[in-house]
């Protein structure tokens, strides 16, 4: 059976014009709703909590992407949150508990650079968490975000998928530069090898935690201006939708998202 994952078109691009015209419009109208879910623009209302997690395979762009979303936004309205492995604290308890004190309240945006599902991948292929923990991950991450969403929280979770060859060439290429050489690492050389393995924890994953209200975006990222475009044009429809939820409408995009003002 075909995987979701190989049903991605990973020959989409855009070139350099497109990507500088659609992320400017992507750029201002995430501005837009960010200042009005703030309650800075229109009635005053504060809107839903929007959180964006983003996974993917190492060197797939979550950085780059992360950087373009968050750049032309107040950081007094956005947090980004990095999650490696747990120190020795956080091992003392259920493995949810470390990402509470990041989640967003309502008004507020946060960006999840990796995230819970480190459960059900790396601690799977590595052994870090026995099969019986891990196999009941699923369930728990579905009930935690199933929360969420019921106190109105607008999760957007963002798998960035870009093919082996193109991953070798991005690790060949920081490998090359020394200013880019510190990004790569031997647990980066370590999953490579492991991808397979990867492969099937990743199709698991999206068969049993994707949800209505805690949809798997996957976005195909073969090409890092089409990947970056894309990520902020998924979370603004994400937003809009969880914002009419809400009972706050998005204002229609009218040339308003390039208001000088803004």
């Amino acid at each position: 059976m075909t995987s979701r994952l190989d049903k991605l078109d990973l020959s989409l691009h855009l070139s350099k014009q497109q990507e500088a015209e659609r992320l400017l419009a992507a750029q201002r109208r995430l501005l837009h709703l960010r200042l009005i879910n703030a309650g800075l623009l229109g009635d005053g209302r504060v809107g839903p909590p929007l959180c964006v997690v983003f996974e993917g395979w190492d060197a797939a762009g979550k950085g780059g992407s992360i950087k373009r979303l968050v750049s032309r936004l107040d950081p007094r309205h956005v947090s980004v949150a990095q999650f490696a492995a747990p120190s020795p604290e956080e091992e003392r308890h259920h493995f949810l508990w470390r990402f509470f004190p990041h989640l967003p309240g309502w008004g507020e945006m946060a960006v999840f650079d990796r995230s819970w599902y480190g459960r059900v991948l790396v601690e799977r292929v590595d052994g870090l968490a026995s099969q019986q923990e891990w196999k009941r991950s699923y369930q728990e991450i579905a009930q935690f975000e199933r929360a969420l969403a019921l106190e109105g929280t607008v999760l957007v979770k963002i798998w960035l998928h870009i093919s082996a060859e193109e991953q070798l060439k991005r690790f060949t290429s920081r490998q090359k530069d020394p200013l880019r050489r510190w990004k790569l690492t031997d647990e980066d050389w370590h999953n490579r090898e492991h991808r397979e393995q990867y492969l099937v924890a990743v199709e698991e994953m999206l068969e049993r935690t994707d949800r209505p209200r805690a949809l798997w975006d996957l976005i195909e990222a073969e090409d890092k201006r089409y990947a970056r475009v894309k990520v902020i044009e998924t979370v603004i429809a994400r937003l809009e939708a969880g914002m009419v939820r809400s009972g706050i409408e998005p204002p229609p995009s009218r040339g308003i998202d390039f208001d000088a003002e803004l």
